[in-house]
């Protein structure tokens, strides 16, 4: 397998439940990081599948119905990955009131009362802004959000420390993320929503990101002592749900 095969597969594996390969592989710490440079081609991959999935379903089924059947899909395709550590994210900010308390309640599997309703509320603004999507903008909409949400979680792994001196589930992505594979990601990113919303739309969309980014920083010190894989998820769920409610504010403007 090829050099620059083994950091993708490996995202494609982490980010995603389809199966590319069934040899099993173990990544170095250096291909774990350069498998992060990938991940907004493993967005817009999964995005274009939502798009397909859009007009085939819409054949057969009522808007209201697609949009449900499209929620559905993606969480099966990214076996909830980033909803878990949202509610996780939002269990921690909720029970804990130092640092280390908050760590501790995100590694608990249960999940409380807090991190349930954020989780059904992220749901329902998900489903508001899939039905508020401006046709025109539809598809490009539906290949672009997961893109944006997975370079969201690059840069915000980049830009902040890891939170637990233990180490953890991101520990080995981010030992060796460099700027080179930020850069890569951002490329990506900026060229698909280039190609879909234009050199305005996608300068707008990825200066938001990139605010929304630091605010996210700026949270994560100042909750947790940095980031673990869980508010990456939770980074990652906040990013696309802004990005689709964004949408008629973005039409409007173009």
């Amino acid at each position: 397998m090829g050099a620059v095969a083994r950091p993708f597969i490996f995202a494609w594996h982490f980010l995603t439940t389809i199966p590319l390969s069934r040899v099993h592989h173990e990544p170095t710490g250096s291909e774990l990081a350069a498998s992060m440079a990938w991940y907004p081609v493993v967005g817009l991959l999964i995005g274009g599948g939502l798009a397909v999935a859009d007009l085939v379903l819409r054949v057969v089924f009522d808007g209201i119905v697609v949009n449900a059947l499209l929620m559905m899909l993606l969480v099966m395709l990214t076996r909830g990955l980033h909803q878990d550590g949202l509610a996780d994210t939002l269990d921690g900010l909720a029970g804990g009131g130092t640092l280390s308390e908050r760590l501790s309640i995100m590694r608990d599997p249960h999940i409380g009362a807090l991190g349930a309703t954020g989780l059904f509320l992220s749901l329902i603004l998900r489903y508001a802004g899939l039905m508020a999507l401006p046709q025109e903008l539809r598809l490009p909409a539906l290949c672009c959000m997961p893109a944006v949400g997975r370079w969201a979680m690059v840069t915000s792994a980049w830009i902040s420390p890891y939170a637990r001196k233990e180490g953890g589930l991101a520990a080995p992505f981010l030992t060796h993320l460099s700027w080179r594979h930020v850069v890569m990601a951002t490329l990506v990113v900026t060229i698909g929503l280039g190609v879909g919303f234009g050199i305005v739309g996608s300068f707008v969309v990825v200066m938001s990101g990139a605010f929304v980014v630091v605010m996210g920083w700026w949270g994560c010190r100042s909750w947790f002592g940095g980031i673990t894989g869980d508010t990456l998820g939770a980074i990652n769920e906040v990013i696309e749900i802004l990005f689709l409610l964004s949408m008629p504010l973005l039409f409007r403007l173009s």
